[in-house]
This record gives C-alpha cells, sequence and structure tokens, in this order.
C-alpha cells in the first residue's frame, strides 16, 4: 500500500504532538526541587541513596542537589530563595529564629543523629588519651558551627577547656581546613569522612576518636526550609519526606559495600576502598538517622550544646522551629 505525502505528513505533525503533550504532562506532574547542602560527605549517604535509587522520582520529584561550603553560606543560600530545601545543622534555624525573622526556617527531617567529625592526630604516640591535647595546636571548625560546638562539648566531657588548655585555630574556612592540615597547620585536626580515611592512607597520621561518639545523639544535620515555603508545598514537602524515610531504611538494611556501591558516582574521585570504610565508620557509631523524625531528646541535646559554647540567646522548644508532621506521616505511610 502507498501513502500519500499528505498522509505521512500527518502522522508526523500527530506524533510530534503526542510527543509534545506527554513530555508537558510528565513536567506538570513532576515537581522540581533544589537542595543546597553544606558539603559533599559519606556523612550524607542517605541523601545520595534517595537520589541514585529514585526513591525521590518514585514520589514524582525531581531533585537537584547543589553544595554550598559553610552553614552560613547555605543559609544565605536558602533564605535569598535560591534553593528551596537546605541540608545543614539544625543550630542555623536556631540562629535565624534568635535573629526575630519574620519568616522562620523550620526543621521537618533530620538526616544523621550524631557529629560527624573525627579527631585526627598528625603524629600518635601509643593508645590514645584525651590528656594529650593539652598544650598542642588544634585545627578547629568555624565558631559557632556544629562541628566546632560538638567538638568543644565532648572536649569538656573530657576535661579539657577549649579555650585554655591548647591553641584553638578557628579563622581556617571550612572548605580550605583539611588542606591547612595537609601543609603542616595543627597537631591535631576534626574532619569528616572521608577525608580523615583519606589521611590515613597517605600517611598523614590517625583518627584517634570519635567526637559523634563523644557528644551523643543530636540533630546534627536536618533537612529544612523556609515556614513560607512549607505554607505553599505541604505536599512536595511530604513527598520528598516519604523518599527520604525510604532510603533510610534502605541504608539501614545495605552493608557498607552495597552502599558505597550506590554513592560511587556522587563521589567519583574517591578510592572505592575509601568508600566503604567511611561508610562503615558512620554505620558503625550509628551516625546515619533511621528515620526522618527529630525527638525531644535529641534537641535538648543540641540545645545543651549550643548552650555550652554560649551561642544560645535562649532555650528554643522543639516545637517552635520543627515540625515532625511530615517525618510522622513518612514513617506511617512507609
Amino acid at each position: 500500500m502507498k501513502y500519500t505525502p499528505w498522509f505521512v505528513r500527518g502522522i508526523v505533525i500527530l506524533l510530534i504532538i503526542i510527543v509534545a503533550l506527554t513530555s508537558c504532562n510528565k513536567e506538570e506532574n513532576e515537581a522540581k526541587i533544589t537542595i543546597g547542602e553544606v558539603t559533599r560527605s559519606v556523612f550524607y549517604a542517605p541523601e545520595y541513596v534517595a537520589v541514585a535509587q529514585g526513591f525521590f522520582e518514585e514520589q514524582g520529584l525531581e531533585v537537584e542537589i547543589q553544595t554550598t561550603a559553610g552553614g552560613d553560606k547555605t543559609m544565605a543560600a536558602l533564605l535569598a530563595g535560591s534553593v528551596d530545601i537546605a541540608l545543614v545543622g539544625a543550630e542555623t534555624s536556631i540562629y535565624v529564629y534568635q535573629q526575630g525573622a519574620e519568616d522562620p526556617v523550620i526543621n521537618f527531617a533530620q538526616l544523621t543523629q550524631t557529629d560527624g567529625t573525627f579527631l585526627f592526630a598528625r603524629n600518635p604516640e601509643g593508645s590514645f588519651d584525651w590528656e594529650q591535647l593539652r598544650d598542642s595546636t588544634f585545627l578547629g571548625q568555624r565558631k559557632g558551627g556544629m562541628p566546632q560546638m560538638a567538638g568543644e562539648f565532648a572536649l569538656n566531657k573530657r576535661g579539657i577547656d577549649p579555650q585554655s588548655d591548647l591553641e584553638l585555630i578557628q579563622n581556617v574556612d571550612f572548605a580550605n581546613i583539611a588542606s591547612a592540615f595537609a601543609s603542616g597547620t595543627g597537631d591535631y585536626v576534626q574532619l569528616f569522612e572521608p577525608q580523615a580515611s583519606i589521611f590515613e592512607q597517605e600517611s598523614r597520621g590517625k583518627v584517634v576518636a570519635s567526637f559523634g561518639t563523644e557528644s551523643g545523639l543530636l540533630p546534627y544535620t536536618v533537612f529544612m526550609t523556609k515556614q513560607s515555603y512549607l505554607n505553599d508545598n505541604k505536599d512536595i514537602v511530604q513527598k520528598f519526606t516519604n523518599g527520604l524515610h525510604k532510603a533510610q531504611a534502605w541504608v539501614d538494611s545495605h552493608t557498607a559495600e552495597e552502599i558505597a556501591e550506590v554513592i560511587t558516582p556522587f563521589f567519583k574521585d574517591i578510592d572505592p576502598a575509601i568508600l566503604v570504610s567511611s561508610v562503615n565508620r558512620y554505620k558503625e557509631q550509628g551516625s546515619y538517622a533511621t528515620d526522618p523524625i527529630i525527638d525531644k531528646e535529641e534537641w535538648n541535646n543540641l540545645l545543651d550544646v549550643m548552650s555550652a559554647a554560649g551561642e544560645l540567646k535562649e532555650r528554643v522548644e522543639l516545637n517552635v522551629i520543627v515540625d515532625n508532621t511530615y517525618a510522622e506521616e513518612a514513617t506511617i505511610s512507609k
């Protein structure tokens, strides 16, 4: 059978229209979210699992992750509206609240439940004792940031006053701490994974203690957004939290090797063995939250850490800037 040119052209035009309409419908049904994460870290493995395993996509979400180095920069991006949701320490939302913000930042889903840094010694001697830090030079984190506050909290618990018993360096930008230590600054440094394992592999020293273990459970890294965004996008936030919780359950039930394999695209320059050991360190100390709910005990521990650091004007009750509605619904509907 021969087809006339007009018939062929008609079929082609019809196909183009169908494809266009299908694409439009897909775009209409798929919500786009931009996440601003405070750093790219194995510490945030469940976030990457949610993307790589398609758990956000199952919820009809297209999620873009932007890395904004440092809590102050991440919060600035959220407040400016350049990201929809921020993954950053819960203390930043408290700072915004303390400043009397008209549009407060609300914590709605917890990702990590311990500090994620490790104490790294340049010249470890024998079995580690916290007393070895006395009179040493300690390359710390940004003042007022969660890593530094949790670090100081842990040191004080061990009888070390970070302000008087050692030389505390806090003027190095977050993104440059590792390179500063590598160039010779500090006897000790606070490092996240996989940087700590990389330095061990390079024989620059070794991990001698975990600040996550020392400082206890707390909402260390949390997904948060502005109250106005929450009010206008309740369905999107719920779907996001659903996808996150599915990823948390997946991480909890899989091995470090399996997790490392899934998140490898986010850490292409990291040795696979380092990736596995880094994930394993966090799993062993229970750093990954198994659900997105921020509980009262963890929140109060956070307030204690901030108070000890002199960064808390007044205690902020859990329900003031935490909304567990989405997290609770996600755990029920799992």
